[in-house]
Formats: structure tokens, C-alpha cells, sequence
């Protein structure tokens, strides 16, 4: 018998609920219901769950090692290549795609200092119940999100399927590719690519790093070798480089502009939700990292692609500029048995880069989210699912990205709604509270950070200032018959930018104004400490972190860690297991 078989009965035994279970949900809305969870730090009348309490000392395993893997295995995807290619689609040169891709400074340190998630840190600066309109902002865009690589992955599917059977190529069209932007063939692939998707997403990534390992390799060792294909097959790096911009003066000015919205949009959601991530530090200082590697990391693969578009165009001078590296891909199934063996092999490179993308940044995101918004119904793997079929099906992912004008139209819509967002939690952490900030209250309704009602009134106006003067250019995006005025036009092409500094400066002078020193502390009162001491009050574990009683505490740490497993993300450490504090003593 093989020793493997015990540990596949029982995590799917913890996964697939039991037959009486399965009768009481089909009889009773209360079965659906989800145990009751003690947190450490909110108050008793109030629902939680345990992946918003404070991450445990045990868990906060994320190293300088851990960040620059992270980011390589998330950035590096069919999304960053697309994002230059398609700026390049609509007019402008490489001299301009480079610089507009370097994102802007995100929100980690707040995570990794405090180690609670943005579901949390954003009732500081919008109060208690605001937070969670807050919150259902970033849930769209990650589900969104999470559609398009499905999308972008289903092609990849196409691929590998035809490479292996070249007929399954000639599939009649029965849905209209012209009118849906889809054709039977990439249902097809599509449906394939979400069902085998799926259960991958309910898996904690610790229990996948040996899948992110495998992307940390593929995917860039395949985007390298596309590129030198295409630069050896077309004798250079194309015209491209030499290309003067097609567009002129304030034409040329509000087209960049836009452009880089567009690209500062497609991070908004991890502008937002970076706290996610870096409450798993085990250091404040080590997610600096992200500073000077992110845009590195970011712009390599937006060069890669650049520079590959740039070179089919003398490669395939009837099709122009291919912007999507399938695409290229596909092309090599013409060469023979060696071009389809290619072919299938850098298909896999790309749909194992669209699924680990998905699990990181989108899954995880938009499961949370739903945690905390329905915590009595929802909890992390349910999350996965609902996020699942309403980014895979509901949000129609192939007609996103149906043409490069669209791509980006949808890339600036909803940074309009979490720029400033991102610039209030910024400016309530940094300027405003001086980075004390009081964590048990982040949990309790009636705590300092309830304000009025549960609405912070400088971060609502702040956040409509910044909001309300792009909904006109926000709303003709979406369909062009509505007529604006220039001024609205011109604004909106920088939106992002604007709802940025403009909520960070009208949220600062509110607070000058009218200051509220109930929110505010001179020291902060730190959440892993009191969870721990709470912890230790009721037996549990020391409070303790070297010497004393920590030795007898030993068995119960692992036991307890062997009973959270399977239960929720409590560490997202893509390459290492999470490691007791207490293993070397």
C-alpha cells in the first residue's frame, strides 16, 4: 500500500463533506452555516474567523528570499506581456511603454508591521462599516482579475490540445467568434482550463511551492527563448525601435497619461491588498524589497515582450504586431512534429504561470475578502469557488480581452475607485496616525475606530473628491455615445494619478481642520501581543518567545498547527513551509 495513500484519504476527507452533511444542506439554510470562530482580539458578539486575527509569531515566515520569489512568480505572466504589447497596439513606441510600467509605491509596510490584512487596516481610515464598501471595490477588480488569466490560460489550453491532436483545431464554430469573442474551440479550452483550475485554487499554496518552483523557471527560461527565436528569425529586433510615435502634442501627452492609468490600474488591486501578503514578514524591513525589484522584475518582462512584438512583425508582416505570445506560439505548430512539441511545451510554461498567478494574487485576494464580508457562510475555500465561477463566467473574462483598446479601457475603469483608497489608507498610516495604531479596536465596531456610525467623514469626502469628477469619463468608456466635455475627457486619462494625490492631500488638510484625537495614540497597541498573552491566558501557548516554559510548549505548537491545516491560508509562503519558532530550541 502505498504511504501516500492514508494523507490523500484524509485531506480529502476534510474537503469532501460527509453524507449527513450533505442532506442537511440540501434540506436547511443553517447547515451551510460555518462554526463558530473565537478570535483572539475581537469582541465576543462579534463574528469572525481566524485568517483576520493578527498572524502568530510561528507563521510570519516571509524573508527578503520570500518577497523576491513571490514577485518573480507573480509579475512574470501573460498579464505584464500583454500590458506593454497592447500600449505599443494603440499608437505609442517602446521609449514610452518602458517608464509608465513602473508601479507605484505600494501599501506593505503597513501589513508587515502590524500583520493583519487590508480588510483590517482599512477601517482606520474609513471607519468600522465603510471599510466594507472599501472591500467590496477590491473584490470585483480581483475577481476580474481572476477571469482574465482564465482567459489568457484557455488559450494556452488551445494549444497544448492542438499541438498533441491538430484536429481538435478544426472544431466548428458555433457560438460566432466575430460577435461573442470566443469561438467553440476556446469554450472548449476554456471549460478545461477552469475545471482543472479549480481544485488547484482550494489548495493552500504551501502545499503547491513545488508548482511555484516550476514557474519560477519555466516561465522565464520560455519568455527568453520566444524572444531569441523571434529576434534570430527576423534578423533583429524589428523597426519597432526606430519607430517615431504616431500621435503628436497633447494627443501624445494625454495618450501617455492614459497609458500609464492603465498600467498603474492593473496593480491597483495589490495597491490595495499588498497587507495580505506582507503580514507574513517576519521583518518590516525585508518587503522593501519590493521598491526597487518590483519595476525591475516588471519591466524585464515588459521588455521581453516589447521586443518580441516588435520583431513578428518582420517575422508575419501580414498579421503586423503580435501582442500576445500565444499567438507566436501557435505559429510554431506549423513547423512539423519539432514545432508542435515546442509549442506544447511553452503552452505549459504560460497556463503554469496563469494558474499560479491566479492562487497568489487573485484567488487568495477575493477569498478573503468574501471571509470577512460573510463570515458566518463564507470562509476561505468557499471564498475560492464563488470567486471562481463569478471570474470565470460572470464577468464574460474573453470579451475583456477582445482587442487592445478594451484591455486597457478596462485596466483605468476601476483604478478610478481604488486609487484613492489606496492614497487614504497611505495617508491615515503615515501622516495622520504616525504609524501607532491601536489593533484591537481595527476589530471591535464600537471601538475609536467607529467615528460616526462607522464612517470616517474626512475619508468618505476625501474619497468622492477624488472619485466623483472621473465618473463622466469613467461612464463614456464605457460607451462612447455619451458625450462629455474635453476637461472631463482630459482628466479622466490620468485617473489614477489623480485619485491618488488628490485624495492624499484633501484627507491631510480634513485632518488639520478638524482634527479627531480619539483615533489617535502615542504608542501602538500591537495585536500579536495581545494575542498571544490571551493565548497563554487560556493555556494554550507561552507568550513567551525564548526560554522559560517554551520547551513544554513544543507538542501542543505542532498539534495545534496539524489541526489548522486545511482550515484556512494561515501562511501563503509560495516556496518554504511555514517553520515553528520553537523548532530549533
Amino acid at each position: 500500500m502505498s504511504p501516500f495513500g492514508p494523507r490523500i484519504k484524509a485531506a480529502a476527507s476534510s474537503y469532501i463533506p460527509s453524507k449527513q452533511t450533505l442532506k442537511a444542506r440540501c434540506t436547511t439554510i443553517s447547515a451551510w452555516e460555518l462554526p463558530r470562530h473565537d478570535s483572539s482580539l475581537a469582541p465576543d458578539y462579534v463574528f469572525t474567523n481566524k485568517d483576520m486575527d493578527p498572524v502568530p509569531p510561528e507563521d510570519q515566515t516571509w524573508t527578503l528570499w520570500t518577497w523576491m520569489a513571490y514577485w518573480a512568480t507573480d509579475t512574470i505572466n501573460l498579464g505584464t506581456w500583454e500590458t506593454a504589447s497592447s500600449i505599443i497596439a494603440v499608437g505609442l513606441t517602446w521609449r514610452e511603454a518602458i517608464p509608465i510600467m513602473i508601479p507605484m509605491v505600494l501599501n506593505g509596510a503597513i501589513g508587515a508591521a502590524l500583520h493583519i490584512p487590508f480588510s483590517v487596516i482599512v477601517r482606520s481610515g474609513f471607519g468600522y462599516y465603510f471599510a466594507y464598501f472599501c472591500i467590496i471595490s477590491r473584490s470585483i477588480l480581483a475577481m476580474f482579475w481572476l477571469g482574465i488569466q482564465g482567459a489568457n490560460g484557455a488559450q494556452a489550453m488551445t494549444i497544448m490540445i492542438s499541438s498533441i491532436w491538430p484536429s481538435y483545431n478544426k472544431i466548428p464554430d458555433t457560438i460566432g467568434y466575430a460577435s461573442q469573442g470566443i469561438s467553440t474551440e476556446g469554450m472548449i479550452s476554456y471549460f478545461l482550463f477552469w475545471i482543472i483550475q479549480l481544485p488547484l485554487l482550494l489548495i493552500p499554496p504551501t502545499r503547491l511551492r513545488y508548482l511555484f518552483i516550476v514557474k519560477l523557471v519555466a516561465a522565464p527560461v520560455t519568455a527568453i527563448a520566444t524572444m531569441g527565436w523571434c529576434i534570430h528569425k527576423a534578423g533583429g529586433g524589428g523597426a519597432l525601435f526606430d519607430a517615431k510615435p504616431t500621435v503628436h502634442g497633447s494627443q501624445y501627452a494625454y495618450l501617455w497619461l492614459s497609458c500609464m492609468s492603465s498600467v498603474t490600474g492593473s496593480w491597483a488591486t495589490l495597491a490595495c491588498n499588498i497587507p495580505d501578503f506582507s503580514r507574513y514578514a517576519r521583518s518590516s524591513k525585508g518587503q522593501y524589497i519590493q521598491l526597487p525589484f518590483l519595476p525591475i522584475i516588471f519591466t524585464i518582462c515588459g521588455v521581453l515582450g516589447i521586443v518580441t512584438t516588435s520583431a513578428t512583425a518582420i517575422i508575419w508582416p501580414e498579421t503586423g504586431y503580435l501582442w500576445n505570445p500565444l499567438d507566436i506560439i501557435a505559429h510554431w505548430q506549423q513547423a512539423g512534429h519539432a514545432g508542435r512539441a515546442a509549442a506544447f511545451f511553452a503552452a505549459t510554461s504560460w497556463y503554469i504561470a496563469q494558474v499560479g498567478t491566479n492562487i497568489t494574487a487573485n484567488s487568495i485576494s477575493a477569498a478573503n475578502d468574501l471571509t470577512v464580508l460573510f463570515p458566518r457562510w463564507i470562509n476561505i475555500y468557499r471564498g475560492c469557488i464563488i470567486a471562481a465561477v463569478i471570474g470565470g463566467w460572470v464577468i464574460v473574462p474573453w470579451e475583456i480581452l477582445s482587442s487592445a483598446e478594451t484591455f486597457l479601457a478596462f485596466m483605468s475603469g476601476y483604478s478610478v475607485f481604488l486609487a484613492p483608497i489606496a492614497g487614504i489608507i497611505a495617508t491615515d498610516y503615515w501622516i495622520i496616525k504616525k504609524r501607532q495604531i491601536d489593533v484591537p479596536a481595527l476589530y471591535d465596531p464600537h471601538g475609536r475606530y467607529r467615528y460616526f456610525y462607522g464612517v470616517n467623514w474626512q475619508g468618505l469626502v476625501a474619497f468622492l473628491l477624488a472619485v466623483c469628477p472621473n465618473l463622466p469619463g469613467l461612464a463614456h468608456s464605457i460607451n462612447s455615445k455619451n458625450s462629455i466635455t474635453a476637461g472631463a475627457t482630459h482628466l479622466y486619462a490620468f485617473d489614477w494619478l489623480y485619485g491618488f494625490v488628490s485624495s492624499i492631500f484633501v484627507y491631510t488638510v480634513l485632518h488639520l481642520i478638524f482634527p479627531c484625537p480619539e483615533s489617535l495614540i502615542e504608542k501602538t497597541i500591537d495585536g500579536v501581543e495581545i494575542a498571544m498573552e490571551r493565548k497563554a491566558a487560556a493555556g494554550d501557548i507561552s507568550p513567551e518567545r525564548e526560554g522559560g516554559d517554551d520547551e513544554k510548549n513544543v507538542g501542543h505548537i505542532h498539534e495545534q498547527r496539524r489541526r489548522s491545516e486545511g482550515v484556512g491560508y494561515a501562511n501563503v509562503d509560495p516556496l518554504h513551509r511555514a517553520k515553528d519558532v520553537y523548532e530549533d530550541i
